[in-house]
C-alpha cells in the first residue's frame, strides 16, 4: 500500500515538474544564438542613414563577419521593411539583424525571415505586433529630443540642429554630431503612426543595448522594452547614438547573437 501511495505520489510530480518545465518554455523567449551566423545586417533609425552604422562596421568585418547597412528611404514602414527584406534575401546564409532606434520596428516586421537567426536592438523601438508604439512611449516621460521635431507641409519631419547636438548624439564631439546631422534623412510623419504586423522578438533570439543617457528614447522604455523581450541586455553609458560613442560595445553585443 504505501509503495503504490509514493509511487502515485512520484508520478504526481513529476506530471507537475513537466507542467512547469512546458509552461516555462512557451512564456519565456530563447535567449542563445543557437546558430553560429556570418552575415550581419544593421538597419539605421530615424533622422539617420546607413553611414551611422560606420564606426561599427570596420570591427565586425575585423571579426571576420560580412556585413550589409540598409539605406532605409524613410517613406513609411511598409518601405523599410521591404528595403530590408531585399538586402536579406542576398545573404548567404544565417544573418543576424541589427537596428538602431526606429530602426527597431523595421526588423520587428522583417526579422521573421528564416535567414534571420538573431536579432539586437540597440536603443532601438521594440513594439508587440500591432501595438501603438506612441502610446506605450506614453507611458513614460517624454525625451527631450521629441520637442525638436520640424515638420514640413509636404509630409517629413527631421531634427532641429540644437535637438540633434543636445538630445540625439549629446556625447559625440561637436564636429562629429555635426557631420552626422547634415545626413540626416527626412522621414515621412506617416511612420510616427504606424503600427508593425509582426514581432519578430517574440520567436527569434534577442540582444539589447540600453543607452542610460538616452534623451531621444526613454532609458526605462528601453528597459520596458528588453525585459518584455527577454533580450539579454547590456547598458551603455551613452546618448542615443551608442553606435557612435561605444562602437566596440555594439559590436561585442552583435559578435555574441551571432555566436562568436
Amino acid at each position: 500500500m504505501k509503495r503504490r501511495m509514493f509511487t502515485s505520489a512520484l508520478a504526481a510530480s513529476a506530471a507537475t515538474l513537466l507542467v512547469s518545465v512546458t509552461s516555462f518554455a512557451q512564456t519565456t523567449p530563447v535567449q542563445k544564438a543557437s546558430t553560429v551566423a556570418h552575415n550581419v545586417v544593421l538597419v539605421h533609425g530615424l533622422y539617420a542613414d546607413a553611414s551611422s552604422w560606420s564606426e561599427v562596421i570596420p570591427l565586425l568585418q575585423k571579426a571576420g563577419l560580412h556585413v550589409t547597412a540598409v539605406q532605409n528611404p524613410l517613406t513609411s514602414l511598409a518601405d523599410d521593411a521591404e528595403a530590408t527584406r531585399r538586402i536579406l534575401a542576398l545573404q548567404d546564409g544565417p544573418t543576424v539583424l541589427v537596428a538602431h532606434s526606429y530602426g527597431g520596428m523595421v526588423i520587428s516586421q522583417a526579422g521573421i525571415d528564416p535567414k534571420v537567426t538573431a536579432l539586437v536592438y540597440v536603443a532601438a523601438r521594440g513594439p508587440d505586433a500591432g501595438e501603438d508604439y506612441g502610446a506605450l512611449a506614453a507611458r513614460f516621460p517624454a525625451a527631450p529630443a521629441s520637442a525638436g521635431l520640424i515638420k514640413t507641409p509636404d509630409g517629413f519631419a527631421q531634427l532641429s540642429e540644437k535637438a540633434f547636438l543636445n538630445d540625439f548624439g549629446g556625447d559625440l564631439p561637436t564636429a562629429r554630431a555635426l557631420s552626422l546631422y547634415a545626413v540626416q534623412g527626412q522621414a515621412s510623419q506617416s511612420i510616427f503612426s504606424a503600427r508593425t504586423t509582426q514581432a519578430a522578438w517574440r520567436v527569434k533570439p534577442t540582444w539589447y543595448a540600453v543607452s542610460t543617457q538616452d534623451r531621444t528614447i526613454n532609458p526605462d522604455l528601453q528597459r520596458f522594452m528588453a525585459k518584455r523581450m527577454g533580450a539579454q541586455t547590456i547598458e551603455l553609458d551613452s546618448s542615443h547614438l551608442s553606435l557612435i560613442s561605444h562602437p566596440q560595445e555594439v559590436a561585442n553585443l552583435i559578435l555574441k547573437a551571432a555566436g562568436m
